[in-house]
């Protein structure tokens, strides 16, 4: 009887399961006959994918090997709709991996929405290598509103093999397989197509004297953007609005008219009510809103605009929200028009508008530009609405946004015109400036050297008759950077891109006086270009002469840092080399072995969407003590390749009791990146937030100021020596 009982139970399952198939295939069962894949998997990066009978459970799992160089990537990726609502969404998987070197291995978790990446994961910090057997292992990250997209991955980066399989994600802890599924309301701003094949906007007869007419637009179109409570709603698509008041706007006559058409747009957006909850600008504010070009309005537009600020939107807002946990800003809904390359009249004008009240209300480094903001918008006007084609308005973008002078601020998608004018064709050598001079540091491709016909340390004075210093005067507007050291770094590795497959340069090389030589030019893809270093797969951490421990940043990963306390300890000094950008994030792992007792050593400022414009400080962060610190000297090693979290970094290392920080200006640019979408398909970043001593002293800009200035020289670069190195060295061992 017992026998028939569980056979019936077993029968009773399966139908059951037969009866209820899972929603989505992530454990890898289900496969079609004739593909290589399971059912809606496919497949991201150059690895080959297959599926494999080495399983977790089940019949199979998906496998990733990677080439022999292992020099890439490979993915198996997933995609689910986001039709569900909840906080949290969490991936938790199995993986076995093999050989796994130079790299890492791990889950992937991304949430996308309006275009582009809202949240993401890959586990790179936690630096999976080696060969383990199948274990579990999760990610989780906030589930946005505004969610589109859910794509979950096994990843393989580097060399080596690695599987996957039993794949299981929830959301506020409810398995997305029976979740119930929701049909998100679509807001009347996201309804609104009127526009999307074009503006309509003839704006060629906009002469001189109605630029500031058309600041005043561009204004009181990012004021009402960011406060009137009906656009925080998704009442109105705000892009398109600006397309239907224009034709009107266009036939005014006079301030009067102005005024009027402004003032009744306003007042035809709904009515308004005074905020009960809005809270007065903080007097400690870092930063506050800048209202005096309101007071300067003639008065029916001044009081109707001083209405909207007193009624103005608060928490949950359509257009702007701020990262959890982080609260650099979060610029949403916000379309890039990515079919429009080059874009009309009116989205040329919109590109203009939208980037600079961004900037205006929550860039925390506004204070800090050479510029004042006020001018900009007048200043751009005539150059974005007047760009005649493509590669003109790329250009007035990157110069408007090289005015703000963040290091991360630049053209990182579809500068496709630009691109194209700085030539297609690549040198086979690194160059950086040295001793303010362009100076060959390397070779791409060592094969080449003897074609090059150039020697590491060669001076290149000319290119194509024209000195390279004039040059770099009439090309740095295009190059934005936070100071001019890192504005040169990025230079250098264009002065000798071209669109012809060859220049002639004037260089010279040693003791001999000036030569000049036809140097060949080559494809990108021909080159192993690296941006400003080479990769490297050695280790972190190594024991040089005279017990000195040094240890690159650049590969650390977080099981060397209890290696490098435990072998580092009796040295005599240890060198930390942070002229890269981290592997892993080790402020507080690695940085409090230097500390003999808790010390503060940086603070944030963040912005406010109840109050846009207003910034104020965090509490200070602080390095906890340890209980047995390094009793030996910390040497930082920086430049203008340390940027962003290598600043951070050299922050948390200069609380330490016995650190001196030695090379040159760093990058300038340090605080979480807010992505910022333009018309015509471009994409940006800011700085989203402010990140300061504990004192409020900025390092934005300046950068880490190093306690010792020790630059590189051309007979150093020359003769293959490391120069700070050697001075680290020398600090070290002073008695």
């Amino acid at each position: 009887m017992k026998r028939i009982l569980m056979a019936l139970t077993a029968i009773v399952t399966f139908i059951s399961h037969a009866q209820s198939p899972e929603k989505y295939n992530l454990g890898f069962e289900n496969q079609n006959e004739g593909q290589s894949l399971p059912d809606g998997w496919f497949k991201w990066g150059d690895y080959s994918l297959t599926i494999d009978s080495t399983a977790h459970s089940g019949q199979n799992s998906g496998k990733i090997t990677s080439d022999e160089e292992g020099s890439s990537f490979g993915s198996i990726a997933y995609k689910i709709p986001a039709n569900y609502s909840g906080k949290k969404i969490e991936l938790e998987g199995y993986m076995k991996i093999e050989n796994v070197e130079n790299g890492f291995a791990g889950l992937l978790l991304r949430i996308d929405g309006n275009e582009s990446s809202l949240e993401f994961d890959n586990m790179r910090n936690q630096a999976i290598t080696g060969t383990k057997d199948w274990q579990k292992y999760s990610i989780v990250l906030n589930y946005p509103e505004e969610a589109e997209t859910i794509f979950i991955a096994g990843i393989l980066v580097g060399r080596g093999v690695a599987w996957f399989d039993d794949f299981h994600l929830t959301i506020d802890g409810e398995n997305i397989q029976t979740l119930k599924e929701i049909e998100k309301e679509k807001l009347p701003a996201q309804l609104d197509v009127e526009f999307d094949k074009g503006s309509l906007v003839d704006l060629s007869g906009v002469s001189r004297e109605d630029y500031e007419d058309f600041e005043l637009l561009g204004r009181v179109w990012g004021f009402l953007k960011y406060h009137h409570p009906e656009i925080a709603k998704g009442t109105y698509n705000w892009d398109y609005e600006l397309f239907r008041f224009l034709p009107d706007y266009l036939e005014r006559n006079n301030d009067v008219e102005r005024d009027g058409l402004l003032t009744n747009w306003i007042t035809s957006l709904g009515p308004l009510e005074v905020c009960s909850t809005c809270k007065t600008t903080d007097p400690q504010a870092v930063l506050r809103p800048d209202l005096d070009w309101i007071q300067n309005q003639g008065e029916k537009l001044k009081k109707k605009l001083l209405e909207v600020y007193d009624s103005r939107s608060q928490g949950k807002h359509f257009y702007i929200g701020m990262a959890p946990g982080v609260e650099n800003p979060r610029f949403k809904n916000e379309n890039a028009y990515p079919d429009m390359p080059f874009p009309d009249d009116g989205f040329k004008l919109l590109a203009l508008y939208r980037y600079w009240n961004m900037i205006n209300y929550f860039f925390p480094y506004k204070h800090l530009m050479d510029k004042d903001w006020n001018t900009t918008l007048l200043q751009y006007i005539p150059e974005f609405i007047h760009a005649s084609d493509e590669l003109e308005y790329e250009m007035a973008a990157i110069r408007m946004i090289g005015d703000i002078q963040d290091t991360h601020a630049n053209l990182w998608r579809g500068a496709d015109k630009l691109d194209e004018w700085k030539g297609a064709y690549y040198p086979p050598v690194h160059l950086r400036f040295v001793e303010d001079q362009l100076v060959v540091t390397d070779y791409y491709n060592e094969e080449l050297q003897d074609e090059a016909g150039l020697e590491i340390g060669d001076i290149v004075i000319r290119i194509n008759g024209v000195p390279v210093d004039e040059i770099v005067r009439d090309r740095s507007a295009y190059y934005p950077a936070s100071n001019e050291p890192t504005r040169l770094r990025d230079m250098a590795a264009d002065l000798l891109r071209s669109s012809s497959n060859e220049i002639e340069i004037a260089y010279v090389s040693g003791d001999a006086g000036p030569q000049t030589k036809s140097l060949k030019l080559y494809p990108r893809d021909s080159l192993n270009i690296f941006r400003w270093y080479p990769k490297s797969n050695e280790r972190s951490y190594k024991l040089l002469e005279n017990n000195i421990g040094y240890v690159s940043l650049q590969t650390i990963k977080n099981e060397d840092i209890s290696r490098i306390k435990t072998e580092f300890r009796d040295t005599r000094g240890i060198i930390i080399d942070i002229r890269n950008y981290p592997s892993t994030f080790v402020p507080f792992s690695l940085g409090s072995y230097f500390v003999s007792d808790t010390v503060p050593f940086v603070k944030f400022s963040t912005g406010n969407i109840d109050n846009p414009g207003e910034f104020t400080f965090t509490k200070t962060l602080e390095i906890p003590g340890s209980e047995a610190p390094y009793q030996g000297k910390l040497i930082v090693l920086v430049n203008e390749l340390s940027q962003s979290q290598a600043e951070y970094t050299a922050m948390a290392f200069r609380a330490g009791d016995n650190t001196t920080i030695i090379g040159s200006t760093t990058a300038g640019a340090d605080g979480n990146v807010s992505a910022i979408k333009l018309p015509g398909g471009l994409r940006t970043m800011i700085s989203g937030i402010g990140v300061n001593y504990p004192n409020g002293e900025e390092s934005q800009r300046v950068g880490i100021v190093p306690d010792i200035v020790v630059k590189p020289t051309v007979k150093g670069i020359s003769e293959g020596r490391n120069e700070l190195l050697e001075k680290a060295i020398e600090i070290i061992l002073e008695e």
